[in-house]
């Protein structure tokens, strides 16, 4: 047996065999391409080697080459093995040396290789937030432009139909114009390509169990959704959600020494994008009548807004976690809003809508010929049925009595039976808002 560490650069491989007692067998420098790599798999390696290589942009890609040549490939996590093996001369035979010692010694920090379809989704939705990264830098830019002239916008959204029509006509002198316009189609190709890329999303998003379910958390849609699926992967990997908490970086650093015990912000491990999008979710969350929404409140009281919104977001996780071991969808969600979210993922992957009005049959609503029009506000049970959502079980005590702490029962009870709301017309609405 071979313990192989293969330092992996964009443009070269420098490799490394140790055999059993740990001596040096062979070193090889070769460049960092398939036909290469076929080649140095095909004469060094043997079925019983074992492989460690650190995760780097084409990890991936080599391991999937390598891996049916040898018995094990191993990719380590490059922060936690830099501080394993800091050492003061550092080559490309001597980070591949130590690879394949850490290796042999069973004392190499492994990180869990995701699966082809885990790591496309990966892909699409950071191809997604690079999109709209680029979007915020070009309106950025436009903006830039107008107060570098001293023109002020006379409209609050500048990107709205009106205010696209003032920068179109902005009186401006041929540089800044060729500027502006230039920025403005940039603008409009990237939008064309964050459409395409969602409506790919909402197809994954739709087809998978994970992505719907998750979708039942108040803040989260499915770009959210397919963004914590894409970063959990295989979630049986995780034995409990604060596990997955620490995954993404939401958990407080912790110093410790002899009785003293220090816990300060937040790790901010793992990937950035997940822990964004979680922290945006919980943005949302201090109006909810839910219990997510009461320990959102609470704690922004005691403490203030920005705590109260990365705690939030830890405890999404968290649910999150519970959720897709029990393949259970969350109990107290808005069923309207939840219909809505729903609804816009089945139109935006399949075009499809779904008939409205009173089913065939069904007995006139008491209000028929008052001239007072209602609709219908489903139960969540209902939402979820219509949705092919699995259905809601019972909560466990402790979670019931936790609603009761929270003072959510009311809540709770509203959502488990369907009822009917008045329908205001555009002048009642009106008329409610001037006597408000």
């Amino acid at each position: 047996m071979n313990y192989w560490g293969l330092d992996v650069h964009k443009k070269v491989v420098q490799a490394v065999a140790l055999g059993e007692d740990g001596s040096v067998r062979r070193r090889l420098r070769f460049p960092c391409t398939r036909e290469a790599l076929r080649l140095f798999a095909e004469r060094e390696l043997a079925p019983d080697d074992r492989m460690a290589l650190e995760a780097t942009t084409n990890t991936w890609a080599v391991a999937d080459l390598l891996q049916p040549h040898v018995a094990e490939i191993v990719v380590s996590n490059p922060m936690r093995t830099r501080a394993i093996a800091e050492a003061k001369i550092k080559t490309d035979r001597v980070d591949a040396l130590v690879l394949a010692q850490l290796l042999r010694s069973d004392f190499l920090p492994k990180v869990w290789i995701p699966d082809v379809a885990t790591r496309t989704l990966r892909q699409i939705t950071s191809q997604r937030a690079a999109l709209v990264a680029d979007r915020t830098r070009l309106k950025n830019r436009i903006h830039a432009i107008l107060h570098q002239r001293l023109i002020e916008p006379p409209v609050e959204d500048l990107f709205s139909k009106t205010g696209r029509n003032f920068l179109g006509s902005v009186e401006l002198d041929e540089t800044d114009r060729a500027m502006l316009d230039a920025s403005l189609r940039l603008l409009d190709a990237v939008e064309a390509e964050i459409a395409q890329t969602d409506k790919r999303v909402a197809e994954l998003a739709y087809r998978g169990e994970q992505a719907r379910l998750l979708m039942t958390l108040p803040g989260v849609d499915y770009v959210v959704a397919q963004t914590l699926v894409a970063t959990l992967g295989d979630i049986t990997r995780f034995p409990s959600g604060d596990r997955a908490a620490s995954y993404v970086g939401l958990v407080p650093r912790t110093h410790q020494s002899a009785e003293h015990c220090y816990h300060g912000p937040i790790t901010k491990q793992g990937r950035a994008h997940a822990r964004w999008m979680l922290v945006q979710a919980a943005q949302h969350l201090g109006s909810h009548p839910g219990p997510l929404g009461a320990f959102f409140r609470r704690l922004a009281k005691k403490k203030n807004r920005n705590v109260a919104v990365v705690a939030t977001a830890r405890k999404l996780i968290v649910v999150a976690w519970h959720m897709l071991t029990s393949n259970q969808p969350y109990r107290y969600a808005l069923p309207s809003t939840t219909q809505a979210k729903l609804a816009r993922l089945r139109v935006t992957a399949t075009g499809r809508r779904r008939r409205g009005g009173t089913p065939k049959g069904a007995p006139r609503p008491a209000n028929y010929g008052s001239g007072i029009g209602t609709r219908k506000v489903p139960s969540l049970r209902e939402v979820y049925a219509a949705e092919g959502i699995p259905e809601i079980s019972a909560a466990p005590p402790g979670e019931a009595r936790a609603i009761r702490r929270a003072k959510a029962s009311k809540f709770v009870d509203s959502i488990q039976r369907s009822h009917r709301k008045p329908r205001l017309s555009k002048a009642q609405a009106t008329k409610g808002e001037t006597s408000a």
